[in-house]
């Protein structure tokens, strides 16, 4: 009958016991974990801090301005998303302020490889074009004019709101 005692297990080489094992184990997992994180965060990069906060702050004043554009000429817009089409139907107090050519910046909020800028051309306010299809999820729209003087933004979740409603008077 075999047993060990007390003294076979002192006697027993470093690599035979558990503790030493259990010891190397917690930063081995640390150094695997530091590493996984690395490449995903190398993988996954979404570019979402912003270099020059300056030049940003200034970007925010200008938007806020041509925002401010957009109530005085009384504009609203009705944008219809259909699987591959977008149709914007514009209004506005003087059909005159109506542009001939529409931009339109569809982003997602946190994946920018997703968004996408259309010009449309468009006729009595109604503007048509082609554009890649939509996940679901949250969207938000922006309508300019070409020369960017004035703006309107809206949001949609997408499938189920495919009919956004901008009112510069109320934004």
């Amino acid at each position: 009958m075999m047993s060990t005692t007390l003294i076979d297990q002192k006697n027993a080489r470093w690599y035979q016991q558990g503790w030493p094992w259990f010891l190397i184990a917690l930063p081995a997992i640390a150094v695997v974990a530091c590493l996984v994180t690395l490449v995903i965060a190398i993988r996954s990069w979404d570019g979402l801090v912003v270099d020059d906060y300056y030049k940003e702050g200034n970007a925010i004043v200008q938007t806020i301005e041509r925002t401010t554009h957009a109530r005085d000429l009384g504009l609203s817009a009705l944008v219809r998303v259909r699987s591959e089409r977008l149709r914007v139907e514009l209004k506005a107090v003087d059909r005159a302020n109506l542009p001939a050519r529409l931009v339109v910046t569809i982003s997602h909020p946190t994946r920018t490889g997703l968004d996408q800028v259309l010009t449309l051309s468009g006729v009595d306010g109604v503007y048509e074009g082609d554009m890649k299809t939509l996940a679901a999820g949250r969207w938000l729209f922006q309508l300019e004019d070409e020369s960017r003087v004035w703006r309107m933004n809206g949001a949609a979740y997408l499938p189920t709101e495919t009919e956004i409603r901008m009112d510069a008077s109320t934004s």
